[in-house]
């Protein structure tokens, strides 16, 4: 018997499953094994006695075949279910989830409780609102509950979701129940805490609900622009040395698109976070590898883009280190038997079986993982894993895991090459040894298998409330594994987008809260899962923030108009508010009175009225009646306006007429708005011919009331200017008749002078056909809002004159044939809108100006940057250019020469750049025949463009030579050439060089040569051509020549001093010296005579000055001027002093006590700290005076001073003439007045040589 025994085995495991509140399930199972197992049931490792709450549980067991049914099921029963297996072989276990939703947590009808003998009524008061916060900040939610009626020591049971999720206490989340006050409270915020949170108060009776959103903006940036940090980072499939972690990404991106996730992990108990990842990771999982077995964890994101790294998310729950094998299965059966085994199990030493079902179950670039299903041969002692890789396209297979086997079915791969393809299998083993290998799992080729979520639909924005609006969006499409959606907001008229969650949502639909009341806002979506975000989906329609349509106020102001023997005509005022929507008609009720006695009240018409007023018929004379108004727009009808004045129907004896009615405005704006008005109901004995408009600010009495105009208004509107911005007025308007002016209108208002954001005008356009239209754009268009168009605020009859077509928020309005019958002011209105609307007035020069714009659309010209031009290229060719501002692809280009078409061809080359515009037409040379008028007509779709060049005449035929000479240069460089003439230098040493530049040849040659008067000329030749280059040295070009040299010898030494027994000398030393220079010396500027003591002279090349005996008056400057009876040059002057400091000092010149500054005279200069000089430019007497050097630095200041006298650099231009012999040095060789230089040339395509 004991061969026959085996382990209990689990032929079919629980499934998890997810059902509603309030419904039963089953758990079903199939476990085989020898002996029976023992069955039990646990909830989150607790066991589950179904006996002793059998109104919960039942337990069956019908041969191998196990189930547990719980029944009406509720949010504690949401669990982790465990069924246990037990005989004398082992145990073995399964675990199931279960998930018990509650709907939408709508309340329930309250139902007798039969423990307590009464019904409890819940009532739940002081309501926390929609509440925001930021991370790391604390936030309370609070309700104040009222139990009816109250039962001694009975209490209700308070409990808190998120998302619909019950939420647990725990160190982030704190809940309190005062009996009275139910109060939960958020720790250290983060965007995880975001979301619909749910107060529900379960009684015996039934359950009542709260529920209001939370959101959690991100804490401020350290740097701009970095992304905010990941959330909801989750670990999974942990295995004894990786987990797999999982997170969200940010709703913020930053100011660049995220690059990719770092992941960092914590030893439960130390402070110490160590990177996990040393490249960023784009893929928002990550198997983290390298954990030490059976030791606990916790994990951090944070998010990387080009501004900086994010702030780390909120760390993961601790996860243990260990394969899953080896994790307790929880609290064993009830099995107090002692279990001995007295033989050797019969199937230990059977090596295993292979593994099956070996599939990939993540792909990306970073990494890959591996599952499969055990043997089904593995005896009772356990098996491991080897897993084994193949590269595609070659038979050798590589063991992965060469160190350690793995014991769970699962493996991450890392280290594989990008793009790359792999097979993969794996291999079992025991103590008995290594099974075969199971089925390749075929070629995985390496990368990302997730793609990015298509973007969502159109989003479609619905008003709700003043400080939120309801997005909803089309579903993403084929979308794998969706995280959720993001929503953002922007103002219309900014870039600037924000989020409006920051915690990504799963439904279609959400409520965007915290908006600007009265802001005009346009809103995007975008998916996310865990390849990243996808394309932002189209803008939404602008929606102005507002609350929904409601119904309207009540109307005021009933009066009596006009009375007969058996009608009397009502008019009254339009309620204060609209509910969002335009009024759409009234209704009006009556009752007759009798003394105290009122009757009921009774329907008078039975379709709404479209205006203001109302004649009531069929009335009897002399009865008194009474009459109340009741307002209708899209949403419903309004209550009853308060009663009207008890009224009597008789006729009325007066002649002039009544008040006016239907008053109303449009086209609000900050200084201006259009009164409107229909006429009375009452003419009186004539018709009425005339109108006057009052106004008085709202605030101001009954005495501040105005005429708007002096004469008489025939029209029934009038637009009123000079409002001030945000100012309230009221209006009345006065009918008048040849009897005279009548009783003022009800007052209209106030109204609140000031432009609402977002206005719009109507503007005019022409389109590309040359038709006229008007436009007008209204974002905020909702359910039923049409445009009205209207000319001079009356509806349009004539239709023939304008066409009207609309498309969503823009209406146009074209004219079919404009004319001076179209002169006057359009208005359009936008229904079902708080008063959107705009005129335009056509004048009569503004529609002269219009058809001028539409007769250039309708025959455009293509326009020109440059009308034709021409330019002579190499070789002497032509070219013909011109370039339009634009044109299109399908532009056409004809080439005209004297009124015939020119086509590519050996004389013609053709070239049109339709992306830069220009037009080209190239020519090889000009001959006789080419003289005329060259031409380029184009065509651009209905646009027309010409532009012509007229050569003829001497014109041409100087163009023509300058091409011949173009193409005589380009032959002659095509071989050695000169580049440079021959010409002549001169040295500093006043040796003359005659010398050229040429090309494509070298030269190895130098001779020194006696210039004598005559031609010089130098010769180039081989087989590619030759040149040649001529140097006139006659008369004129000897002249030219000694004065270049006579410049150059102009040079002098520095003036120096030196002391002798009787006095001192001055001198300077000269290049060359000719008896035609004179030498002069001056003392402070003043011309020195000779005498005994002083004298001057000329040794050699040596210039000087002796003085004798100097005294007191010798001081001074002394200057030297070498003159040739043309022009000389004085030296400048150069100081230069040595300072020291430390820390640095400031350095500053003073002359004469004032302080100098660097310009194009005085040269101040302070180098490395140490050297300060200046340089004074052409030194004149002026220069003299007292100088000092002054610096200064915390520690104090100093000044050296001196006087500017004697000591001087001076700079001597010295002019001469020379002989007309010279030695040239010219190319190596030396030649006695030849009239022929010689030389070696050496052919070479180089650089340009010099000669």
């Amino acid at each position: 018997m004991d061969d026959l025994t085996h382990p209990p085995e689990f032929i079919v495991k629980p499934r998890g499953q997810t059902v509603w509140e309030g419904k039963t399930l089953k758990l079903h199972c199939t476990v085989a094994g020898w002996p029976k197992p023992r069955i039990a049931w646990y909830k989150n490792n607790v066991l589950i006695d179904a006996k002793r709450h059998p109104e919960k549980y039942t337990a069956e067991s019908n041969y191998n075949m196990h189930s547990l049914e719980i029944k009406n099921c509720d949010f504690f029963d949401t669990a982790q279910y465990c069924v246990s297996a037990l005989n004398v072989k082992g145990e073995y276990s399964s675990v199931a989830t279960v998930v018990v939703k509650t709907g939408p947590l709508d309340p329930k009808p309250h139902g007798f409780c039969s423990e307590h003998g009464v019904t409890f009524e819940t009532t739940i008061i002081d309501k926390f609102e929609v509440a925001f916060g930021s991370e790391g900040e604390t936030l309370s939610l609070g309700c104040t509950v009222i139990i009816y009626p109250t039962v001694k020591k009975y209490q209700p049971e308070v409990v808190w979701y998120r998302d619909s999720v019950p939420l647990k206490p725990s160190k982030w989340v704190h809940t309190h129940w005062s009996g009275e006050r139910a109060t939960l409270t958020l720790i250290h915020l983060n965007k995880e805490d975001e979301g619909m949170y749910t107060m529900r108060v379960n009684t015996k009776s039934g359950f009542d609900t709260y529920s209001a959103y939370v959101f959690v903006r991100d804490a401020d940036l350290e740097v701009e622009g970095v992304p905010v940090a990941p959330l909801d980072v989750r670990c999974h499939d942990a295995n004894k040395d990786y987990v797999v972690v999982t997170w969200k990404q940010p709703a913020v991106e930053g100011s660049s698109a995220i690059l990719g996730y770092y992941i960092d992990r914590c030893e439960v108990g130390t402070h110490h976070w160590a990177q996990c990842n040393e490249s960023p990771v784009k893929y928002a999982r990550f198997p983290v590898t390298g954990l030490v077995e059976g030791r606990s964890y916790v994990f951090r994101v944070r998010a990387l883009n080009k501004a900086g790294v994010s702030r780390p998310s909120r760390v993961s729950e601790p996860v243990v280190a260990m394969d899953p094998s080896d994790r307790a299965p929880g609290p064993s059966a009830p099995w107090t038997g002692i279990i001995k085994f007295t033989e050797e199990d019969s199937t230990v030493g059977v090596v295993p079986g292979e593994p099956t079902d070996v599939v990939v179950t993540e792909a990306t670039k970073s990494y890959v993982v591996l599952a499969w299903k055990p043997p089904g041969q593995r005896g009772h002692e356990g098996v491991m894993y080897y897993i084994e890789k193949c590269i595609s396209g070659t038979d050798t297979w590589q063991r992965v895991n060469t160190g350690m086997p793995v014991k769970s079915p699962r493996f991450a791969l890392f280290d594989l090459a990008e793009g790359k393809s792999y097979s993969f299998r794996v291999r079992c083993c025991n103590s008995a040894g290594v099974g075969e290998a199971s089925v390749s799992t075929g070629e995985i080729t390496v990368g990302d298998k997730l793609d990015l979520p298509s973007a969502p639909g159109n989003p479609v924005a619905i008003r709700n409330t003043d400080t939120s609006v309801v997005v909803s969006w089309g579903a993403s499409k084929d979308v794998k594994h969706l995280v959720g959606y993001y929503i953002e907001c922007s103002e219309v008229g900014t870039d600037a987008w924000v989020p409006c969650n920051n915690k990504p949502v799963k439904k279609t639909r959400f409520v965007c809260h915290g908006l600007t009341t009265g802001t005009n806002y346009v809103f995007r979506v975008k998916a996310v899962n865990a390849a990243g975000y996808s394309q932002s989906s189209p803008n939404s329609d602008a929606v102005v923030v507002q609350a929904a349509i409601s119904l309207p106020g009540k109307p005021t102001g009933v009066t009596l108009l006009e009375a007969a023997k058996d009608y009397m005509v009502l008019a009254w005022t339009a309620p204060a508010k609209n509910g969002g929507a335009d009024i759409r008609g009234y209704f009006v009720d009556y009752r007759t009175v009798k003394g105290d006695v009122v009757g009921k009240w009774h329907e008078m018409n039975h379709q709404a009225l479209t205006t203001a007023s109302y004649k009531v018929k069929n009335l009897k004379e002399n009865v008194f009646y009474q009459f109340q108004v009741r307002a209708m727009n899209m949403a419903g009808v309004s209550k009853a306006s308060l009663a009207s004045a008890v009224l009597e129907c008789k006729e009325w004896t007066i002649t002039v007429p009544g008040a006016p009615v239907g008053l109303h405005v449009l086209e609000v704006r900050d200084t201006s708005v259009v009164v409107l008005w229909e006429s009375p109901a009452f003419n009186g004995r004539t018709a009425v011919n005339g109108y006057y408009l009052d106004i008085k600010e709202a605030s101001a009495g009954e005495k501040g009331w105005k005429a708007v105009h002096e004469k008489v208004n025939k029209l029934k509107y009038m637009k009123v200017t000079g409002l001030k911005a945000g100012a309230s007025y009221v209006f009345r308007v006065r009918a008048q008749n040849l009897a005279g002016v009548g009783k003022p209108s009800a007052v209209l208002g106030p109204i609140l002078a000031q432009t609402r954001p977002g206005t719009k005008e109507i503007y005019v356009d022409v389109d590309d056909d040359g038709v006229i239209s008007m436009i007008f754009e209204c974002s905020e268009m909702s359910e039923g809002s049409e445009f009205i168009w209207s000319k001079n605020y009356k509806a349009m009859t004539d239709t023939s004159r304008l066409t009207i077509v609309t498309e969503g928020g823009k209406s146009r309005a074209i004219f079919n044939s404009p004319s001076m019958e179209d002169l006057g002011t359009f208005s359009c209105m936008v229904t079902n809108t708080d008063g959107i609307s705009s005129s335009y007035t056509l004048t009569e020069e503004g529609l002269k100006r219009l058809l001028d714009i539409s007769h250039d659309h309708k025959f455009p010209v293509i326009p020109f940057k440059n009308e034709m031009a021409m330019e002579l290229l190499e070789k002497g060719r032509v070219r013909f250019w011109t370039q339009v501002e634009k044109c299109t692809s399908a532009c056409q280009v004809e080439y005209v020469f004297n009124d015939v078409i020119v086509t590519q061809g050996k004389k013609y080359t053709m070239n049109f750049n339709q992306s830069t515009g220009i037009i080209e037409m190239f020519m090889d040379s000009l001959e006789v025949t080419d003289e005329g008028t060259f031409t380029f007509n184009l065509v651009d779709g209905k646009a027309k463009g010409t532009t012509s060049l007229v050569l003829i005449g001497d014109e041409f035929r100087e163009l023509q030579k300058k091409s011949e000479f173009e193409r005589a240069e380009w032959v002659r460089k095509q071989g050695p050439h000169f580049v440079e003439y021959l010409g002549f230098t001169v040295t500093e040493e006043c040796n003359v060089l005659l010398k050229c530049k040429v090309r494509k040849v070298a030269v190895s040659f130098c001779t020194a040569v006696n210039i004598s008067p005559g031609i010089y000329e130098v010769f180039l030749r081989d087989d590619r051509g030759k040149d040649k280059s001529t140097f006139s040295l006659t008369d004129a070009g000897t002249v030219s020549l000694m004065n270049v040299v006579i410049k150059s010898t102009t040079s002098s030494s520095e003036i120096k001093v030196v002391s002798t027994e009787h006095g001192i000398i001055l001198y300077s030393m000269v290049t060359y010296y000719n008896e035609e220079l004179r030498v002069g010396w001056l003392h402070k500027d003043a011309k020195i005579a000779a005498s005994e003591r002083v004298k001057s002279g000329v040794t050699g090349e040596q210039l000087w000055l002796k003085i004798n005996e100097p005294t007191e008056k010798d001081k001074g400057k002394y200057t030297m001027d070498i003159f040739d009876g043309k022009d000389g040059v004085k030296r400048s002057l150069n100081l230069t002093g040595n300072v020291w400091g430390e820390p640095a000092p400031e350095v500053c010149w003073i002359k004469n006590d004032r302080e100098l500054v660097s310009d194009e005279r005085y040269k101040l200069k302070f180098e490395h700290g140490k050297f300060a000089s200046i340089t004074i430019a052409t030194v004149t007497t002026a220069d003299s005076g007292k100088y000092a050097l002054v610096v200064k630095n915390k520690y104090g200041t100093e000044a050296g001073e001196f006087t500017v006298s004697q000591l001087f650099y001076l700079n001597c231009t010295v002019c001469m003439y020379v002989t007309y012999l010279f030695d040239v040095m010219f190319a190596g060789y030396k030649c006695q007045s030849q009239q022929q230089f010689v030389g070696e040339v050496e052919q070479e395509d180089a650089d340009d040589r010099v000669v």
